[in-house]
Parts: structure tokens; sequence; C-alpha cells
């Protein structure tokens, strides 16, 4: 009996070696796999021999170029080399690796296998240093990162990263991150911080140039080391409301819901909140009532808020004959086939204006024109009488933002097949919304520029309310935001974590919570409505938020996904976008909202229209800030204008791939000028100035701005490597600003409105007119910057309702699911008016966590 048994157990025993033997075996063919990388899902084709991946290839992916390229091309190069599919990961792209992986597997196991593959445990290895401190550079997002790295013998002692330029907010938060993780590994592999991509790019490659210079013993195994996280325990919690996303929208949404009662969970994928928000310029347009012209006091040159007194603003020159394009606009319904037989050209309104209105915008264009009717009939007799347009007070009303904000993004697609406009009911909303905006961001210690109507770049108006920081101790002066002693910063504005601010309202009471480094993943649905939100810590940590009364998606746009961009878009020219086309946006803007939604029903829409924005760094795509009312666009070829600057963001764009040349990788680079002494408005380009150092505007910064006179420009132009004619240049300039002195700006070619400054210097008479006879250009210094266009604004998005539900392809809102801010579309239309978005997410915001009280009531 025991022989009978012992043999039983060999045949077992056979049997199982023999199973064993056939692990990781395959069925001969091609399969797919679907992994989850960092931006969403990653498909694979994987074809395998009876024992062998012979090929693996990746088929979709959403992945940030900058990030996962490595990534994409090096895994499944490994896969194939080791023969199983799990390798080590790529440094900086862990989660795109992890995804690849995960695809490769999937696969495998529709092909058979038994077992496919072992983890591999990433193992640091020791590396040594001669002692010392070394500097050692890498170039970040906004210029060189440089860092003083002390060794020890056996490990990293210290590293300071004082001296760098990375914006605040966004690049400089990583490096506590980065440090910490560096100093912990011995090594420079440490992941990419979200959101901050280029910085942390920047900063591994610095650490690794000092560890070059510190004879490191093993510099490649010192490139790989990193911290290996660990997930901790799972976090399962309940509020009222879960908002995806701490950008403006998301923070309006969270600080009006705290407001409300409710209770409040932020999940936020970057190191700091501020979202987009914190790289724009901060303005938002919004009509102040008391400085510009008042038909009831039609002779009053000033206006009082909150018992102050201001001066009325002036008109920008040019402005009048908008108003009297606007003032004959036809007001039969819009017929598209009024271009059948003549091109569509965004940003001629003259001839827009013949094709007739929208139905739904008409009771707004007859209510303006009778605003503008009575502005008109006060302003023509003293412009007959010599007065010059530039001293009448401003004529700006809501109204006029609304149709504004409508045949701003009145467009046709590129095939000519369909048009695009705004939802009137939306624009409406947060136009009239705004009238409120700033008084209720006044009442939590953001400041403004009460004086001023300012424009910027695209936004066809002097409209907009410009930040000036925030004033927490009530002493009337903007508090310092870092080295900044003006306070003027968008953070300092919106998001400063203290008393009395809008963050405080969230994060100073403990019933509410932000999380940080936190990825949304999955919304959760029980019996048809959407009960919460699944996310992942940057650690791994699984992360439960239920919502007892709402989720609000607030995760921004997706114009960091320059495949995503090209793959939908319908509006620019074949070959204008391309992979190395750049963005203005933070990297962790790539529609992930989009994702999460669509998977529980959602419907999109306007999705093949992306804004660019026009006036971005060739070298990095990050926003130059400013306007066109007082600057000239010239061709680098002809030397000559080619547009009206202060147009729509699209016309300028497309004029500058129509005029512009390829320059330092960038399509459309064209040339910015502008008389120096004018200040451009927007945020310090190059990182917040210390000690106020205004110096920084009149500096040289290769690739991007100069400061030189008229007759200096051939050699300037000369060492830029650039063809352009001087003198054409110099013609073009004398030419432009004798039209605009003369009253002739019409006859231009292109023309111009709107406009504030001249190129060159002349006298004004006691009337506001220009004295031609003082004009002179020569010594005159000229600020020359080179820019491009560069993805900015994404006008597709979920399709919402006034009150902010999510809704479904039938036009049906999906329960529980709400979404404001650049995550939705539908409101711009083909084209985003410039200081639209800030006014817009805020109100939007603010109406989601509304309807949300209404809806639980």
């Amino acid at each position: 009996m025991k022989k009978k048994i012992n043999l039983f157990l060999s045949s077992i025993l056979a049997l199982t070696l023999i199973g064993c033997s056939n692990r990781g075996k395959y069925k001969a063919g091609t399969y797919e796999g679907v992994g989850k990388g960092r931006n969403g899902e990653i498909k694979v084709s994987v074809t395998v021999s009876k024992d062998k991946i012979e090929s693996v290839k990746i088929t979709d992916q959403k992945e940030t170029e900058s990030i996962a390229k490595p990534a994409l091309e090096q895994i499944p190069k490994a896969i194939e080399k080791a023969n199983k599919a799990n390798v080590d990961t790529v440094s900086g792209a862990t989660m795109t690796s992890k995804g690849i992986m995960d695809a490769v597997n999937d696969a495998l196991k529709k092909a058979g296998a038994m077992d496919h593959g072992e983890k591999a445990e990433h193992k640091n290895v020791p590396v040594t240093y001669t002692e010392g401190t070394y500097t050692g550079q890498g170039n970040g997002y906004n210029g060189s990162i440089r860092l003083k790295v002390t060794f020890a013998k056996d490990g990293i002692k210290e590293i300071q990263y004082s001296d760098n330029k990375e914006t605040a907010h966004i690049g400089k938060p990583a490096f506590d991150y980065l440090v910490k993780e560096a100093k912990e590994a011995n090594g420079a592999g440490v992941d990419v911080v979200s959101g901050a991509t280029f910085t942390s790019i920047g900063f591994k490659n610095a650490l690794v140039d000092a560890a070059k210079q510190a004879k490191a013993s093993d510099l490649e195994g010192f490139k790989k080391n990193k911290v290996v996280h660990k997930a901790g325990q799972k976090i399962e919690e309940t509020y009222d409301v879960v908002i995806v996303g701490a950008g403006g929208a998301g923070m309006a949404s969270a600080v009006q819901s705290a407001q409300e009662g409710n209770s409040v969970a932020v999940v936020e994928e970057n190191a700091e909140i501020g979202g987009n928000t914190v790289a724009s310029g901060g303005q938002f347009q919004s009509v102040q009532k008391y400085l510009v012209w008042d038909p009831a006091k039609p002779n009053a040159t000033s206006g009082t808020y909150k018992g102050k007194t201001y001066k009325k603003v002036k008109q920008a020159a040019g402005n009048i004959t908008i108003l009297k394009t606007i003032l004959n606009w036809n007001e039969k319904e819009f017929d598209g086939n009024h271009f059948k037989d003549r091109n569509f050209v965004a940003g001629d309104i003259h001839e827009l204006s013949k094709a007739g209105v929208h139905k739904e915008y008409l009771g707004t264009l007859k209510a303006l024109k009778k605003e503008i009717k009575a502005y008109i009939d006060w302003a023509q007799p003293k412009l007959n009488a010599g007065t010059a347009e530039t001293e009448l007070p401003l004529f700006s009303t809501v109204n006029l933002h609304i149709f504004q904000t409508y045949y701003g993004g009145l467009r046709q697609n590129a095939k000519k097949t369909e048009w695009i406009y705004g939802n009137y009911e939306l624009v409406a909303q947060f136009v009239n919304g705004g009238q409120e905006l700033k008084g209720w961001l006044e009442s939590q210690g953001a400041m403004f520029d009460n004086a001023t109507q300012p424009t910027i770049v695209g936004a066809l108006w002097n409209r907009e309310n410009d930040f000036l920081g925030s004033d927490l101790n009530k002493d009337g002066i903007p508090d310092p935001d870092g080295a900044n002693k003006k306070g003027k910063s968008v953070w300092n504005t919106y998001f400063v974590p203290t008393k009395n601010t809008l963050l405080n309202t969230v994060a100073n009471h403990d019933k509410n919570k932000i999380l940080l480094r936190t990825k949304a993943t999955e919304l959760m649905v029980e019996n048809g409505r959407v009960t919460g939100v699944k996310a992942q810590k940057y650690d791994g940590t699984e992360v439960i938020l239920h919502a007892k009364k709402g989720v609000v998606l607030t995760t921004g746009g997706y114009a960091a996904n320059i495949k995503r961009v090209k793959e939908t878009n319908t509006y620019w020219k074949d070959g204008a976008l391309t992979d190395s086309t750049k963005t203005t946006n933070r990297s962790s803007l790539v529609g992930s909202g989009l994702d999460m939604a669509q998977k529980v029903g959602a419907q999109l829409t306007g999705m093949g229209y992306t804004q660019l924005m026009p006036i971005s760094w060739v070298d990095n795509g990050n926003l130059a800030f400013g306007g066109g009312n007082y600057t000239i666009y010239v061709n680098p070829k002809t030397g000559k204008r080619f547009v009206n600057e202060t147009g729509e963001r699209d016309v300028l764009s497309l004029g500058e791939f129509d005029h512009g040349i390829r320059f330092e990788g960038s399509n459309g680079t064209i040339i910015e000028i502008a008389n120096n002494n004018h200040h451009i408005p927007g945020p310090y380009p190059y990182g917040t100035p210390k000690d106020d150092d205004l110096t920084l505007w009149n500096r040289d910064v290769k690739n991007r701005q100069y400061t030189r006179t008229v007759d200096q420009l051939g050699d300037l132009f000369k060492q830029l490597g650039l063809q352009t004619n001087a003198e054409e240049v110099k013609k073009t300039i004398i030419e432009y600003d004798k039209a605009l002195m003369t009253g002739q700006e019409k006859n231009l070619n292109p023309t111009k409105t709107g406009w504030t400054h001249l190129i060159g210097k002349a006298e004004k008479d006691a009337k506001g007119k220009f004295k031609p006879e003082t004009y002179t250009l020569d010594g005159v210094k000229l600020k020359i910057r080179l820019l491009a266009p560069s993805t900015h604004h994404t006008m597709g998005g979920l399709v919402v309702d006034a009150k902010r539900h999510v809704l479904d392809k039938d036009g049906k809102a999906i329960k529980g699911l709400y979404a404001a801010g650049e995550v939705t579309g539908g409101i711009h239309g083909g084209n985003r008016l410039g200081g639209n978005a800030i006014v817009e997410i805020f109100v939007s915001g603010r109406s989601a966590a509304k309807a949300i009280v209404e809806d639980n009531k």
C-alpha cells in the first residue's frame, strides 16, 4: 500500500512538474491588452509564438509626451528582450511604465499564459562620491535650474535650490518633494511631481550634473535610484460634496459649498492648489459701471465705488467704428449661406454682421443697439468738434460683453461644413454673474485696481479687472507672495490659505478636506446616480470619497494633451498643429475629467476647437502676456504687419501660421514690436522678481525678448538668423504710427482698432490729438519679442445646463454629477475672449454649488 501511495504521489508530482514546465507558454497569435496609465487607458497589441513574446506595439494612449515618451519607446523593447511583461520602470514615467506592463499582462492572459511574469522589484544601488559641494544645472520651465548639492562619502547631505526662476505655486512646490526623495533614495530616479513636469525633469538633470562632478561611483545607478512608495491604508470618507480639481472653478465651488453649509472634500492631482488658474494672467472680464459712460449722467467724468471717486476710463481709438458696425448689424436670423460665395474670415465683423444673428441673441442685440445709439448721439457732436475719441469716456455694457462673446466665438470649421457659437443661457449666466464677482472676491481679501479697465490679448474691449493681490491685514496694501513685495500674484489673490480668503472657508474647518497629490480615477454610480469618487494618492494609497449630495468635476481642459488636440481638431488647417506644438498649460491638463464622465454616459460638445495663445514664448510655449492695443505683429519674411493686433486670439494665431516662420521648433513665429516704455500687463514672465526688480523687463532673454533702437534692428535680426529686412520694418512702424496720429487707421492694411499707444513718440494737443510734426522714432527703445501660437484653452467639453448638471446623450441630467470651468463645453463657441475664462470658472463653480443646495432641498 505504501508503494502505491508513493507511486501515486510521484505521478502527481510528475504531472505538476509537467504543468510547471508549460507555464508562461502561449497560444501563438496577436492579442490586444489594456492597462491604466497616468492619463487614461493604454492599449497594446502583443504578438506571441509558443514560447516567446515576439513584439509589443502601443496602439493607443493619452500620456503626456514630455513625460511619457521614454517609457513609450523603451518599455516595449525591454519586454521583448526580457521575454516577460514586468521589467524595470523608466525613471520619471513610472505610471506610464506600469500601465504598459499591465496592458501586456492583459494581452498575455488572453494568449493563455498561466503566469504572465513576476513583478521586478526595484533595488537601489550604493553610490559613493568625492565629498564636497557642487553646483549642478538643468533646464526648467522658466530657464536654468541650479542646485547646490553637498555630497557625503556615501550619500546626499544637502540640496539647496533657492537660485531658480520656476513659477511660484506651480514649479516651486515640487522642490520640497524632490529634495526629500532624492536624499532618501541617494539618487535622481525620483518620480515627476504632477503638474510640475518641466521643473521635475530640470531638477533631476541638475542633480545628475552635480553627481557627475562629484565623480559618482555608479552614475547610471544614481540616475535610477528612487524611493519605492508603498500604499498606505485605504482612505474611505463621506462628505456632502466632493469636488475633483482645485483650480479656480473647483475652489469657487468648494468655497460656495462651504458657505452654503455643506461639508466638502477637494481632490487635487498636483502638489498645490490653483490648477491652471495660477498659470494665467488672472484678469477677468466684467464691466465696472462706475468707470464707464453713464447714460443717466452722460457728461460725468468720474464715478463712485465703495465711497471712493474714480475718473472714468477713456475710450480706445477705433472702438467707435466697432460700435457703429454693431449698430448696423442685420437683425434677420443668421444665414450661413451668406458665405456660400465668399470666404468667412474670422474677425471680419463687418462682413459677419451682414449674415444676421442667431435668434436667441436677437433680444440682446436690440437692447445693445439702443445703448450704442444713445452713446453715439452724445459722442458724435464732440467728435465733430475735434475732440479725440480717446478723450471720451469708455462705452461698455453687459449687453456688449454678451454680444462680443457671441460673435467672438461664432466660427466655421476648416472644411466649411458647420458653424459653432456659444450657448446663450450659459454666456448670459457668466457675464451677468461677473457683475457681483469682484465684490465676492473682495469680501474674502482679494484686491483689485479699482481705477482701471485694461484689456489683454484677444479680449476685444477694455473690460478687464486687474488683480493686485490679497490684503489680509487690512492695511490697504497687497500682501507679499514670496519675493514679490507688491503681492501681485494670482495665487495671492485667489488662493492664499489664511484667514478671510477663498481657501479659508474650506481649509480651516475640520469637516472639510483638500487632498493634494491625489488623482481621481473613477466616478462611483449607484442606481443611476453618481455617489462619489475613487482616487489614488501618489504613493498608491486607495481613496474612496462618498458624496451625499453631489460630485462636481472641475478638472479643466486638455490643452496639454497635444495628441488629443490633434486627433479632435476640426478648426486649424492641416500642418498647423504638430507633435512639437507647445502649450501654456500645466502638464496635468490632459482631459481626465472628460474620460471619467464619459464612462458614466456624459455627452461632449465642441471638441474640434482648441484655442491657441498667439503670444507664447517660442522656446517653451509659456504665456508671454500682453495685449495688441500698444504693439504691432510683424511678418519675419516681409517686415510688414499682417493682422489687426487687437483681434481675437484665433484670428491672431491664424495670421501667425500664414505669415510666420518656424523658429526654435515653433510654427508661426512672428516678431512683436512695442515701445519699451509701455509696461506689458500680466505677471512677470521669468519668475517672481526679487526686490521688485523691473530690470527683468529691460534685459535681453535669448530667443525671447530684446530691447533695441530701430537702427539696431538689422544687427539683431542677423544675430537671430532671421532674413528680416530692418529698413522695411522701420518703414512699417512709421507708416503705422502716422496713420494712427492722423486718424487714418482704417486705411492701414490691415486696419487697426482699439489701439492705445504709438510705437514711436509724439506730443498731443489740448484736445488729446497727436501733433504729427513732433513725431520721432530716433533713439526710441523698442521691445522686440519672438512669439508663436501654443495650445491654451479647449472649447470642447461636457454638455451642461445652466445649473451645471452634466447631461447625457439624450440631454438628460446625470443625477448627482455637476461640472464647472474648462471641463465643460458649449460656452465660448469656437474661440474664447481673453479674460472670459476667469470670470466663467468662478461663476460656474459657484453656480454648481448653489444648484446642489437647490437639488437637495
